[in-house]
C-alpha cells in the first residue's frame, strides 16, 4: 500500500500476503557440518548453502588437523621417515610405508630379497582387509545398523592378531625398511595367516547377509550419490569409489609392483556409481585381498630360507635425482615424489594422497540432495581426514 507523506511523493510498503497467495517463500542459509569428529569421520568441515532440506552447494573445508608430514620429512633420515608415512592414513599403515620405501629402493637401484617382496605383498593384502572391514562396519552404522559393526570387528580381530604378532602394533607397523623388512617371520606365522584368512573368508557372509537384503539399507543407497566418470576423471577420483563408478583401473594388475605381476588380481567393478555400488565393490575387493593373501602363504612356504633385507649402511644417502612411485593403496592412488640433493635426508617428499582427491568430489556430488542423504554419501566416499590434511 502507498501512505502519502506531507511533502513528499508517496512510498510504496509491501504489508503482507496471504498464505494461500503463492507458494512460501524458503531462503537459502549456510550450515556447518563439521568439523566435530562425530558427524564427518574426522575433523573435517563441510559448508553447505541448503534451501529448505535441499542442498544448493557444498564446499569441503579441510586442513583442521594438518601436521606438516611433508615439511618434517626433509629433516629426517630415510629410516626415520617411515614413522611420519604411515600416520596419514591411520587404517593403512603397510600401504603407506610401503610407497615410501619403494621410492627410496628405485633411487637406490636396490633390489628387495624375494622373500620380502612376496611377505610385504602378503601383509599389504591383510591391511587392505583391516581398512575395509572398518568402513563396511562404520558405514551402516551411520544409516541406523549397530549390528555390522560388531561382525566386522570381529574378523578386523582376527587379523590384527597376525598383524600384532609380526609387527608388534596394531595401527602403526613399523615393519618395512629400506631394502626389505624389518625381521623374519615368525615360526608357524604363516600357518596362523592361513587360519585367519580362512576364518575370515568362512564368516564374511555373516556381514554381506545382514545388510544385502536389508530394504532400509538399499533405499537409503540405491540411486543415492551417483558418481560419473567424467567427474571421476576430473577430479582424480581413484579406489573403489572409482571401480564403482566404472573405471577399471587397479595398479595392483596395470602397474604390477612387489609380487603382483605373478598374482591373479581381479579388479571389481560396478557401474552404478551410487553409495550401494561403492559399498558392494568395497565387500567384494576384501573377497579379492583373502584370495590373494592365501596365494602368497602358499608361495612364502615353498620358498626357500634366505634373508628378508639388505644390508644397509650407518648413514643411509640417496644419490641426486628424483623418482615418484606410486601404489595402489586401500583408498586409491597414493603418490611419493621423492627429491634428493644426495644427503642423508629428502630435499622434498610429496605425497598424493587417495582421501584428498576423493573428498574434494564431494562439491559436485553433494547438491540436489536431501541433507539425510549427505550422511549416507559421505559415507560411501570412504575417507580417512589425515589422509587429506597430512
Amino acid at each position: 500500500m502507498t501512505e502519502p507523506r506531507s511533502g513528499a511523493a508517496p512510498v510504496e510498503r509491501i504489508v503482507g500476503i496471504g498464505a494461500g497467495a503463492k507458494e512460501l517463500a524458503t531462503e537459502d542459509m549456510i550450515l556447518n557440518i563439521g568439523p566435530q569428529h562425530p558427524s564427518t569421520h574426522g575433523v573435517l568441515r563441510l559448508r553447505l548453502t541448503v534451501d529448505g532440506e535441499r542442498i544448493a552447494t557444498a564446499e569441503p573445508i579441510i586442513g583442521y588437523m594438518h601436521r606438516g608430514a611433508e615439511k618434517l620429512f626433509e629433516v629426517r633420515d630415510y629410516r626415520q621417515i617411515i614413522v611420519l608415512a604411515n600416520r596419514h592414513d591411520w587404517l593403512s599403515a603397510f600401504a603407506n610405508e610401503l610407497g615410501v620405501v619403494i621410492a627410496v629402493e628405485r633411487m637406490l637401484g636396490m633390489e628387495v630379497p624375494v622373500r620380502a617382496v612376496w611377505a610385504r605383498t602378503l601383509l599389504a593384502e591383510l591391511n587392505r582387509v583391516l581398512n575395509h572391514l572398518m568402513f563396511l562396519g562404520s558405514y551402516p552404522l551411520e544409516l541406523g545398523a549397530i549390528t555390522p559393526l560388531f561382525y566386522a570387528f570381529r574378523e578386523r580381530e582376527t587379523i590384527q592378531a597376525v598383524m600384532e604378532e609380526i609387527s608388534g602394533g596394531r595401527m602403526h607397523y613399523m615393519f618395512n625398511r629400506v631394502g626389505g623388512l624389518k625381521e623374519d617371520l615368525p615360526a608357524g606365522w604363516l600357518d596362523r595367516v592361513a587360519r585367519a584368512v580362512a576364518d575370515v573368508r568362512r564368516r564374511l557372509p555373516d556381514i554381506e547377509n545382514l545388510i544385502a537384503g536389508n530394504e532400509i539399507f538399499v533405499a537409503r543407497t540405491r540411486g543415492v550419490g551417483v558418481l560419473d566418470r567424467e567427474t571421476i576423471l576430473q577430479y582424480g577420483v581413484s579406489g573403489p569409489i572409482a571401480r564403482a563408478s566404472g573405471v577399471d583401473l587397479d595398479l595392483r594388475r596395470d602397474e604390477p609392483y612387489l609380487a603382483y605381476g605373478e598374482l591373479p588380481v581381479k579388479v571389481v567393478t560396478r557401474s552404478a556409481g551410487d553409495c550401494h555400488a561403492r559399498f558392494e565393490v568395497l565387500l567384494d575387493q576384501v573377497k579379492v585381498s583373502l584370495d590373494l593373501a592365501d596365494a602368497c602363504v602358499d608361495r612364502l612356504r615353498s620358498l626357500p630360507r634366505g634373508p628378508i633385507n639388505q644390508r644397509l649402511p650407518k648413514v643411509l644417502k640417496v644419490p641426486e635425482g628424483h623418482t615418484y612411485a606410486w601404489t595402489e593403496s586401500p583408498l586409491g592412488l597414493n603418490g611419493y615424489y621423492l627429491v634428493s640433493r644426495g644427503e642423508k635426508t629428502p630435499w622434498r617428499l610429496k605425497l598424493r594422497s587417495a582421501s584428498y582427491n576423493n573428498v574434494q568430489v564431494l562439491r559436485e556430488m553433494l547438491p540436489g540432495h536431501l541433507i539425510s542423504d549427505m550422511v549416507a554419501i559421505l559415507g560411501s566416499m570412504f575417507f580417512v581426514v589425515g589422509d587429506i590434511d597430512k
